[in-house]
């Protein structure tokens, strides 16, 4: 520690820790340019570098790299049910699991004409929580963004061993056109191995499981449900909600973020036992970011574009809560800056600045993101640290 105290005191500390630029720059890219503009303008600074992400796409690649992890392949299905294979990331100490359920379960591997969640599943994503809990992790990190389903998590309960039966004790097929049909599930043959596994979902969002702020309804269109599947959906989560509560004596139906994903979320507290979380706040825990913030003399992020949406629950908001608490300077470099001077102070940025620094078309701007991160972190740094 006093060592710690002594280089603070001679060099300054920069921490570069931003998101990804979206279409042009991964974090650990956004990461190099910063630094190269930190040199160029302070050759003698310390920078540490911390590439995050809000718990979203991008999630398991930076916490396994932070952990020194390794990335699996495991064979699975995609929404529909076609085999395909996808990858997370595992631990070094082969303790925590990084799972993504878009890489299984995502909207992105369908084609348009193919946007149906009354046909979609989580069963592939199940299969890969499997993987994981039969490869040793006792911890699961679960991101659940970006799905195609809607099918309350009744698909990866069922690759874990649950059963989902109709009124003639006969087993469903696990979509979402099937919720409704659910009156009974059999917990007998769930996989042993799930017991004392410890599963934390990465969740954004706060829509209840059903209703008109539940999954069927604000998420469904996005999915391809046209007004007749959303009602039909609807009706089969209140429906599952039913059965399950029944089963494991507790109602989620309500809690913030049980409808997202499709109703992901809700599964992932009946038959996981999960706890939800803030994705960001997973992310900054894991890479232990606010202990480089305390012995830092400036923080820089990055985002692609910082909006109102920027200021709850993402990157730089997270970082500017973690800055104003150990008093710490918080700059933003962005593509688009689309918040007044007064949301930048009133969100505890020291200071914001968009990369775009002449009229440039989108495709212009995301081919020369690297150099105008590196352009704009100098000027920011030069500000910061006058010679």
């Amino acid at each position: 520690k006093l060592f710690i105290i002594i280089l603070k005191y001679h060099f300054m500390r920069i921490l570069v820790a931003p998101d990804k630029f979206r279409g042009s720059l991964e974090a650990s890219e956004v990461c190099r340019a910063v630094e190269e503009g930190v040199k160029l303008a302070y050759p003698e600074a310390l920078v540490q570098e911390i590439p995050l992400a809000d718990g979203g796409e991008g999630t398991t690649e930076i916490l396994t790299r932070y952990s020194k992890g390794r990335i699996i392949y495991v064979q699975t299905q995609d929404p529909l049910g076609r085999m395909m294979e996808a990858a997370y990331g595992l631990s070094a100490d082969g303790n925590t699991a990084f799972i993504e359920m878009a890489s299984a379960s995502g909207l992105n591997l369908l084609r348009s004409e193919e946007h149906n969640p009354m046909l979609t599943s989580t069963y592939g994503t199940g299969l890969m929580l499997l993987d994981a809990i039969r490869n040793g992790a006792l911890n699961i990190i679960l991101g659940i963004g970006g799905s195609a389903t809607t099918d309350g998590g009744i698909g990866m309960a069922a690759a874990l061993g649950y059963r989902f039966l109709d009124e003639k004790e006969e087993e469903l097929t696990l979509i979402g056109g099937n919720l409704i049909k659910v009156k009974r599930i059999d917990t007998s043959q769930v996989v042993h191995e799930i017991q004392g596994v410890n599963v934390t979902v990465a969740c954004d969002v706060t829509n209840e499981l059903y209703g008109r702020n539940g999954a069927a309804y604000v998420y469904g269109p996005q999915k391809g449900a046209t007004q007749q599947m959303v009602e039909l959906l609807d009706a089969g989560l209140m429906n599952l909600s039913k059965v399950a509560t029944n089963t494991f004596g507790k109602d989620v139906s309500v809690v913030p973020g049980s409808g997202a994903a499709g109703g992901l979320g809700a599964g992932c507290l009946w038959f996981l036992n999960a706890q939800l979380k803030e994705g960001v706040g997973i992310v900054m825990e894991q890479t232990k970011v606010e202990e480089s913030i305390q012995i830092s003399d400036l923080v820089i992020t990055g985002d692609g574009k910082v909006d109102e949406q920027t200021l709850s629950g993402k990157v730089v908001k997270g970082l500017a809560e973690l800055c104003q608490k150990h008093n710490t300077p918080l700059a933003v470099v962005c593509g688009t800056l689309l918040i007044s001077p007064e949301d930048i102070k009133q969100a505890g940025i020291t200071y914001a600045v968009s990369v775009i620094n002449k009229p440039m078309s989108l495709e212009e701007a995301q081919s020369n993101a690297f150099r105008l991160v590196k352009e704009a972190t100098f000027n920011l740094v030069r500000l910061f640290f006058k010679s």
